[in-house]
């Protein structure tokens, strides 16, 4: 759930869009994020490219939304709660 927080330089956008092109079709991926599809065109050096790789990455897959907080912020907030009692 990382995935995004520091944007890929050229080099770095290509090498990840190869890995999964590779396994396109060929084998089992899972990448977690808390960042949606439209704002991956942030963290890839190009728009194209970012496309094709969401393409690949949802094309026959599973995916899966939990909506709602963040579930590690909440368990902070009631450990502080707990502490303050």
């Amino acid at each position: 759930d990382e995935w995004g927080y520091i944007p890929l330089d050229r080099e770095g956008s290509q090498l990840l869009f190869q890995i999964i092109s590779d396994c396109y079709e060929k084998k089992s991926l899972i990448i977690t994020t808390n960042l949606e599809f439209s704002k991956w065109a942030n963290i890839f050096y190009d728009e194209q490219m970012t496309a094709a790789l969401i393409d690949r990455l949802v094309h026959h897959s599973h995916l899966l939304v939990f909506p709602g907080d963040s579930h590690r912020i909440k368990n902070s907030l009631m450990k502080g709660a707990q502490n303050s009692l």
